[in-house]
Parts: C-alpha cells; sequence; structure tokens
C-alpha cells in the first residue's frame, strides 16, 4: 500500500504538507514590492496601531545588550520598531523565507540608518540557523499561520529564546462581535482581492490570504499550542474586536 500522504490546507484548497511552503513563497514574491501599500489600504491604517502594540510588549532594555528575533519578518516593519523602541544597545535579526521581501527589508533599513543593528537571513521558522538560547525576545507578527508545521515553529521559537525571554505573536484572530464578523467576512473576500487586482495586478494571492485567516485555529486553540511547545504564561489579547490578537508565551 502507498504510504499515507500529509495533508494540509493552502487557504480553501487541501495540498500537500510539502508543497504549502513553495505555494506561499510564490504569493509573497508577487505581492513583495507592494506588501506596505497594501497593508495600510486592507487595514486602512490600523496594521500600524496593532504593531505599536504588539512591540509595546517587548520592552526591549534601554540599559542592557538586547538581542531580538522577529521571524516572518517581511519588510522589517517590527524588527525597525524593536530596533527604535529599544535604541543603540538593541539588535535585531530578520528571518524571513522570501528573499524578495528581505530584499525591500534591507533597503528600507538603510534609508532609516538602521543597517548596524539588523542582521537579515533568509530561512524558515521551522528550522532557523540561530543558536540555542541567543535571544531576549521573539516576535512574529501576521506570518504563522503561513508557516506549514506550525508546531514546529513554535519549537523553534522556545530554542532560540534565553530563560526569562518572550514569545510574541501578532496574527489575525476571530472576531468577537457578531455584526463587526458580517460586514468583516463580507469586506475580506469581495473587497481584499478586488483592491489586491488593483494595486498589484494579480487578485489571487489576497485571496488566499483571506481565506488562510479563516483556516487559522482560534485564540484558545493556538494558546494551547503554544503551551504545548514548553511556553508558560501564555495568554492573549484581542485587538479591533478580535480582528487580531497578540499571542504571549514565557520560557520560564
Amino acid at each position: 500500500m502507498p504510504a499515507a500522504r500529509d495533508d494540509t490546507h493552502f487557504g480553501r484548497r487541501t495540498v500537500p504538507l510539502q508543497d504549502k511552503q513553495g505555494l506561499v513563497d510564490d504569493v509573497f514574491h508577487k505581492v513583495a514590492g507592494r506588501y506596505d501599500v497594501m497593508n495600510d489600504l486592507m487595514s486602512f491604517g490600523l496594521h500600524r496601531a496593532w504593531k505599536d502594540a504588539l512591540v509595546a510588549r517587548v520592552r526591549p532594555s534601554l540599559t542592557r545588550p538586547f538581542a531580538h528575533v522577529d521571524v516572518a519578518g517581511g519588510t522589517g516593519d517590527v524588527a525597525m520598531r524593536v530596533a527604535d523602541a529599544g535604541g543603540p544597545l538593541t539588535t535585531v535579526t530578520l528571518v524571513d523565507v522570501n528573499p524578495d521581501m528581505l530584499g525591500v527589508a534591507e533597503e528600507r533599513a538603510a534609508k532609516r540608518s538602521f543597517s548596524s543593528r539588523l542582521t537579515f537571513v533568509e530561512a524558515n521558522a521551522e528550522s532557523l540557523p540561530l543558536p540555542d538560547s541567543r535571544f531576549d525576545a521573539y516576535t512574529i507578527a501576521f506570518g504563522i499561520r503561513n508557516v506549514p508545521r506550525i508546531e514546529a515553529a513554535l519549537s523553534e521559537a522556545y530554542r532560540v529564546l534565553k530563560r526569562g525571554g518572550r514569545f510574541l505573536c501578532l496574527e489575525f484572530s476571530r472576531v468577537d462581535l457578531p455584526v463587526v464578523e458580517r460586514i468583516y467576512d463580507a469586506y475580506s473576500f469581495a473587497a481584499i482581492p478586488a483592491l489586491g487586482k488593483v494595486v498589484t495586478g494579480d487578485g489571487a494571492p489576497y485571496r488566499y490570504l483571506v481565506e488562510s485567516i479563516r483556516k487559522f485555529p482560534s485564540p484558545d486553540s493556538f494558546a494551547e499550542m503554544i503551551g504545548e511547545a514548553g511556553f508558560a504564561r501564555v495568554d492573549f489579547t484581542r485587538l479591533s474586536g478580535g480582528i487580531v490578537a497578540i499571542h504571549s508565551g514565557w520560557k520560564l
């Protein structure tokens, strides 16, 4: 008998597990150049406030060296916020599997004179080429739902954090207000792919991104996964009526 195939979701499609990363890479290759513009348009600028709220929880030290890693860091929004908040003693390693996104991040960092404190690493969240117990904090914003093996990514987050280090994840969530949920769903499935087609020339990547949000575990289920990876004091905070949530855990 043939071996059982491991499947996962890619939006609403079921695909072989080993194929998902390549499909995700293709999505972000297509949108890298206009990614930041689309974030502003899709969220009406709210993504900036959400990322500010995430970085406020990082609390990089101003008086001692602070090592931070931002995984699935894309064009560097969160990484540069952390570097700015921490000042000269803070260094940030930005990890992303997509070279096109990293290229945009490097250009942005150079323009803002952050290059000396940011390191750019092309790698998968499931297998980080980084040493054990290296970082004071780990962030991943709007990236973990695109990881084929979420459990592996959480295990890697735990591995690279120091004792006392904090895991923080900003991700789309489940809207908890029925009226808002109906409006949000209508906007997501109708407007966002259409907007993506106008801005980037292709609506398909944004159709996938909308569908991937609906497939992501509920906040309670994801919190359980974080705990199972070894993190303690796991909790989450809903923002904007549950459109997004910030998840937190500590390596104690």
